[in-house]
């Protein structure tokens, strides 16, 4: 356990999707970094586990990085982990991770809950080959990523806030065309899970007269392909 970097994945819902590994290893740590203490706290007293807690968020990152690699160099293990999933995924992560590996220090990801996977597989739509855009910019860049990704042949999986998930599929239709489908997962391992899914003027139609809540992921079929086929037409 000494003088390494654990990425630690903890669960999106269920407290129960923690996996028995990732126990152990927060148990062991010297230190564990986490995105809001407060939040981590909750998971950590449901498991028993009494390690150095402190903040690693998109705040204090940059400045935090460099004495955690000091730490680590030191010979103390270091836990990382985020509010819920896998860190660097749309959460800190990446640039400790980064900084760590750049020096030499061992980097071990345990494999664990993320909220992608799971909507993914449960969209029906075809998931051996997509891609990941995580959080869309707000305002800057947005409309060109949206106009670059329009021809993309992929499934494509965004991450997006409930307050914005309508002008979001709005932006989608107009871009993409209404009659793309689509598949929204609302609330992943949660005791009020759901999963739209249709084209997307149906999946908006549906989030317009009910207003989203909870964490969402957004599952996009991917562009007709040059052989004029349809490449993320629903499974029978």
């Amino acid at each position: 356990m000494k003088g390494k970097l654990f990425i630690v994945p903890t669960p999106v819902g269920n407290l129960e999707d923690m996996t028995f590994r990732a126990v152990e290893v927060l148990k062991q740590a010297d230190l564990i970094l986490a995105e809001d203490t407060r939040t981590s706290s909750v998971l950590l007293d449901h498991y028993g586990i009494r390690k150095p807690l402190q903040s690693h968020h998109k705040f204090n990152e940059h400045q935090t990085a460099e004495r955690i690699k000091d730490l680590i160099s030191e010979g103390r293990s270091v836990a990382l982990i985020s509010d819920a999933g896998t860190p660097g995924i749309s959460d800190p992560g990446f640039l400790l991770a980064r900084t760590c590996a750049a020096v030499g220090i061992e980097v071990q990801t345990l494999p664990g809950p993320t909220a992608c996977i799971p909507a993914l597989v449960s969209s029906g739509l075809p998931c051996d080959r997509f891609c990941f855009e995580g959080f869309l910019p707000q305002k800057k860049g947005r409309q060109t990523l949206l106009q670059s990704l329009a021809e993309e042949s992929r499934t494509m999986v965004f991450y997006e806030s409930p307050r914005r998930l309508v002008k979001t599929l709005e932006q989608f239709a107009e871009v993409f065309g209404a009659e793309r489908p689509c598949s929204v997962a609302r609330e992943i391992s949660k005791l009020h899970e759901e999963h739209v899914r249709g084209s997307l003027a149906e999946v908006l139609e549906h989030f317009r007269a009910e207003e989203p809540k909870g964490e969402i992921v957004v599952v996009v079929g991917g562009a007709v392909t040059e052989r004029g086929e349809h490449h993320n037409k629903y499974r029978d």
